[in-house]
């Protein structure tokens, strides 16, 4: 297996097979050109996962081939290598789009680092989903080890009859989760039915659930059947059953031991056949000790628990879901929308997101309905989270930031990059390890 595809730019014919020897043994695919306009002849023939280019190049240079690459492949990340004497042309271009760049010379493991961020923030070509088995939980979108195994647990346990309970903070497709492993269940055929236990007010949540019959209380014009004859073989989601009252819980305890159902007012009971998904954001372990939720319930209901990972542990995601939720929403408003500007990726992935995916999901809606270029900028992701825009510096400012950067990199290590490409350890390394060997 190869890892993605990256191409690689720069008219120094050593370093360009430096380079392309250091990022294949790192386990990239690498593509290396001498010039830009080789490099655009590629790129209308294959499109690479990241282009790292040379500034200074023969003919056109690295930044107008930025400014190419961007106008045809706009969420394509473009990495530049720059000297010393071209780091205020560089400055400019990350102002214009360029998700960063590296001053000559520099470290091998700076560079694949940078590479990896890079990557980490662009979403896949094509389909959010893998192809493969993934129509029984379409809607969850993921490539994340952590959601890998819920998935693969709540597959498992969807061919079998036991209760689930899933926990998870507000916002993660704990609901989603629950229609995913119905629609891989025996019962996909039959109705899904899912009910917010802490939406309805007590009074009127038993008459939702196990139904009424005419003239049971004021109001009671006609008998009406409950969510629980409603999902009669299929599947009952008691969504926020934490917030699920007492005198109610005594009730539904009945109903999952005796597999009848009483509706109010009715003197007979009605056989069900409902597999019970529960959910919840709150610990019932906690519950239970206040005195707030039945033991016996729990355990009733607990029989397997699955536990959703807030947004926040599963990062690698974001990238995949911004871009398939702006997909979706694109037409929603009839735009056509490309992606997300690499810089306004970033800002995405390193939000906090308290409200996780359905957060998320309020946060590409608002930049889509606001959107009046292909290219969602960072100026609009800022906005819809509500975070102060980023430091605007001078061009002097700039000038001297990064030329002191750059010269207190090249005054520490002045042959990293030659020493990093051939396996060598740094001076700090080397420093670390005769001091250990002393002490020893």
């Amino acid at each position: 297996m190869t890892g993605p595809r990256l191409l690689v730019v720069d008219d120094d014919a050593d370093l360009l097979k430096l380079l392309s020897m250091r990022l294949d043994a790192a386990g990239y695919e690498v593509t290396a050109v001498a010039s830009a306009e080789a490099a655009l002849t590629h790129l209308a023939v294959q499109r690479p996962a990241l282009v790292l280019s040379d500034v200074q190049l023969p003919g056109m240079d690295g930044l107008a081939l930025f400014d190419a690459i961007r106008e045809r492949h706009p969420a394509l990340p473009v990495i530049l290598l720059t000297a010393h004497g071209t780091i205020p042309d560089a400055v400019a271009a990350t102002a214009r789009g360029v998700y960063t760049y590296l001053t000559k010379p520099f470290d091998g493991r700076a560079l694949l680092d940078t590479i990896a961020q890079a990557l980490a923030l662009t979403a896949p070509a094509g389909d959010a989903q893998d192809a493969g088995d993934t129509e029984w939980r379409q809607g969850i979108v993921s490539r994340s080890n952590v959601m890998a195994e819920v998935l693969a647990e709540a597959k498992l346990v969807a061919a079998s009859q036991a209760s689930v309970l899933i926990r998870g903070e507000s916002g993660t497709g704990k609901e989603l989760l629950a229609r995913a492993i119905h629609a891989a269940s025996p019962r996909a055929g039959k109705p899904f039915v899912a009910v917010n236990c802490g939406a309805i007010p007590e009074a009127l949540l038993e008459s939702e659930l196990f139904g009424h019959v005419k003239g049971a209380f004021t109001g009671a014009v006609s008998h009406h059947r409950g969510l629980f004859q409603a999902a009669d073989g299929g599947t009952l989601l008691l969504d926020e059953i934490g917030d699920m009252p007492l005198p109610l819980q005594v009730k539904l305890l009945r109903v999952l031991q005796e597999q009848q159902v009483r509706p109010v007012g009715s003197s007979e009971s009605l056989p069900i056949d409902v597999r019970i998904l529960s959910a919840t954001h709150r610990d019932l372990d906690v519950a239970m000790a206040e005195g707030l939720f039945r033991e016996d319930l729990y355990y009733r209901l607990n029989v397997v628990s699955l536990t959703l990972p807030s947004l926040s542990e599963r990062r690698e995601d974001i990238p995949l879901l911004a871009q398939h939720l702006l997909t979706r929403l694109a037409d929603k408003y009839n735009k056509r929308l490309n992606g997300f500007a690499p810089e306004a990726m970033k800002a995405l992935s390193m939000a906090t997101w308290p409200g996780n995916v359905r957060q998320l999901h309020n946060v590409v809606e608002q930049v889509c309905a606001l959107a009046t270029s292909p290219l969602i900028p960072l100026s609009l992701v800022q906005r819809a989270l509500r975070v102060p825009s980023m430091e605007v510096l001078s061009y002097a400012q700039a000038r001297e930031r990064f030329e002191r950067e750059y010269l207190v990199g090249l005054l520490s290590s002045p042959t990293a990059t030659w020493r990093t490409l051939h396996g060598w350890p740094s001076a700090t390394a080397r420093s670390s390890t005769v001091c250990c060997s002393a002490t020893a």
